[in-house]
């Protein structure tokens, strides 16, 4: 056995032992150290270097680290093998995801404002904020001698009559604690129920004199975040809110890496304590000591993510979701309480799963699709979710069709040389003047920030800015020279950002290079198919579509006319364009605090048409004429 350290700057060293070849990236999964892998360790995004300190690897040199970087330490994690003690620097951008990652979370003002809105409209549209929780004070008589009724009889018998409802269920956590409880407090209680047609559920008893908090937890699983609010469920009054980085992404910035890495033998467990006990309890526990209550009082959890996220975090099989013929385990499912998946709340809280509606239209969509009303206006809409898949939806209240396309990672900065998820130090937004090709950044992080990388909403603007100014042709071809374009041995282009030492806070360069701009091509080419794909089978064209809104983390910083320029959006007037924050979290808070919600919800999902891309021969079509800039039909852009 060897010894492994990973030093950071700024936390203490983790020191392991691992055995002879074991690879240095399943060394810091096992050990929980961040290492961000997002093609989890294939070798082929570059993300995760680190930098030899001490000691020795046996580790290859790859096309993503220079002569001139390994020859000063720097390493890749999944290509490094133990074979020696070594010490090794884990950069602090490496693990950035995990706490510090620009998350659609309520935690700015415009997201809360976009909260609120969502929350009228659903008011607006007849449906009550209202749900079957609640507390009732019961009062017992003593019992004596003459009275030797058992405790959990008392406790029925007195709720039956208080109610009127003969059926009474109560759980094991309940009959636990009943007879201390009563005994404290003379008998006299108030009691959390759940209230239905045909019985009433007891989630907890405490002393008359104690007023009980009755909260509920609401949850985005995203493939990249998490995203949580917890409520009071007396009158839908936020709590307390946090997001983090899906632990998961260790294992794969995809969900199809995702699933290969949890038919490994102990994967399916380890993702699923990557979700849970390594992000959604850290993150619980923060929230319930922001709101100064138990976790134990969460009586009630709701989440909305994608079909295998689902699948991921009640630890089943995903496999069948990316094998033909795409058959998950299930689409919705009423079955799964937080005691069964060790989820740190009270243990017979119900976890509400907005239903997932194909292989890859999940419960986030749905969710989604619930909060943006579509389903409740006549003018035809579109919705799309942007993340690491591409989900979008069309309709209005008459029906509604849904579709999926796989955009890469390309949006979380994947497959992109110098692309990162949009934390700090990543450029956001970038404005390039036309005549001098100087860039102008706005950099993720405090003012003075330097940059390191390029986030999905970043590359949208230098791609669209490169084009603009003619710097790239349609095929994103470097067509411009100057001091900002660099060409490679073969002739290969760049574009500079920000130069090593002087501009920017990275080791190297900070560029795009054609191959980039050819990978961001492809992604953006699979939202405007699918578009295309899915209107034309409905009969319609891009002319009818009246509103387009755009959710998901990266839309917050999309600047939408930029998007319309390369071609990811259709040529329709920007005001039509509609930013509408974390409609996953906004959904997942109407399902939880409101029983009509969650039946509509339900509704909606068994009644739209899920697509199924890959059986529509003129999508691939589609797909190669939107593969550029902005389109080999320029009429679809008329006015770019």
């Amino acid at each position: 056995m060897y010894k492994v350290t990973f030093k950071f700057e700024n936390s203490e060293d983790v020191t392991v032992f691992a055995a002879f070849g074991e690879s240095l990236l399943e060394v810091a999964r096992k050990t929980n150290v961040a290492i961000d892998a997002p093609c989890s360790g294939n070798a082929s995004c570059g993300k995760c270097r680190v930098k030899l300190v001490e000691g020795e690897l046996d580790s290859k040199q790859t096309r993503h680290i220079s002569d001139e970087e390994y020859a000063q330490g720097w390493r890749l994690a999944c290509c490094s093998k133990i074979n020696a003690d070594v010490a090794v620097m884990v950069p602090d951008i490496a693990s950035a995801y995990r706490s510090r990652m620009k998350v659609a979370d309520l935690s700015s003002p415009d997201e809360v404002k976009i909260f609120d809105n969502i929350k009228q409209s659903i008011t607006e549209a007849g449906i009550e904020l209202k749900n079957n929780l609640e507390s009732i004070h019961v009062k017992m008589d003593v019992p004596t001698l003459d009275d030797t009724m058992p405790d959990n009889e008392r406790l029925t018998r007195a709720i039956r009559e208080i109610t009127g409802m003969q059926r009474v269920k109560l759980p094991y956590s309940v009959i636990h604690k009943m007879a201390q409880v009563l005994r404290e407090h003379n008998f006299d209680v108030n009691v959390v129920i759940r209230k239905t047609e045909k019985d009433i559920f007891v989630y907890d008893i405490c002393g008359a004199d104690e007023t009980p908090v009755i909260a509920g937890l609401a949850i985005d699983i995203g493939t990249t975040t998490v995203s949580a609010i917890i409520i009071d469920m007396t009158d839908g009054k936020i709590l307390a809110k946090g997001s983090s980085g899906n632990g998961q992404i260790r294992y794969g910035a995809d969900v199809i890496n995702r699933i290969i890495e949890s038919r490994k033998p102990g994967g399916q467990d380890k993702l699923q304590k990557a979700i849970i006990e390594e992000t959604i309890n850290p993150l619980v526990q923060t929230m319930c000591r922001q709101a100064k209550i138990n976790p134990m009082n969460i009586y009630r959890m709701s989440v909305a993510a994608n079909t295998t996220m689902n699948h991921l975090l009640i630890g089943v099989n995903a496999d069948p979701v990316r094998m033909e013929p795409y058959i998950p385990t299930f689409f919705k499912t009423n079955s799964i309480f937080a005691g069964d998946i060790g989820i740190k709340v009270n243990p017979d809280a119900h976890i509400i799963l907005a239903p997932n509606i194909g292989s890859y239209v999940g419960g986030d969509i749905t969710a989604g699709a619930f909060v943006t009303m579509l389903w409740n206006q006549e003018p035809f809409s579109l919705f799309i979710d942007l993340g690491t898949n591409g989900e979008i939806v069309f309709g209005n209240s008459d029906f509604m069709f849904s579709c999926a396309c796989s955009a890469g990672p390309a949006f979380e900065g994947g497959d992109i040389s110098c692309g990162m998820r949009a934390t700090d130090g990543a450029i956001e937004a970038c404005t390039i003047d036309a005549e001098t090709m100087e860039p102008k950044l706005t950099i993720v992080g405090n003012e003075g920030t330097k940059p390191v990388g390029i986030c999905g909403s970043g590359i949208i603007d230098i791609i669209s800015e490169l084009f603009r100014c003619k710097i790239i042709n349609p095929k994103g071809k470097f067509v411009r020279e100057g001091r900002r374009v660099k060409r490679d041995a073969d002739g290969m282009g760049s574009y500079v950002l920000a130069f090593e030492g002087e501009e920017a806070g990275s080791s190297k360069d900070v560029e795009i290079t054609e191959v980039d701009i050819d990978s961001f091509i492809r992604a953006k080419g699979a939202i405007f198919s699918a578009i295309r794909t899915m209107l034309s089978y409905c009969d319609f064209d891009i002319s009818m579509i009246e509103n387009v809104y755009v959710a998901g983390g990266i839309g917050s910083g999309i600047n939408m006319a930029n998007a319309i320029n390369i071609g990811m959006f259709p040529d329709i007037p920007v005001e039509m364009y509609h930013y509408v924050g974390n409609t996953s979290l906004a959904g997942a808070y109407a399902m939880l605090c409101s029983t009509e919600s969650e039946r509509k919800v339900y509704d909606l999902a068994a009644n739209m048409t899920y697509i199924e891309l890959s059986t529509i021969p003129q999508y691939m079509d589609e797909f190669v004429g939107a593969c550029f800039l902005p389109h080999t039909d320029a009429s679809l852009f008329p006015n770019r």
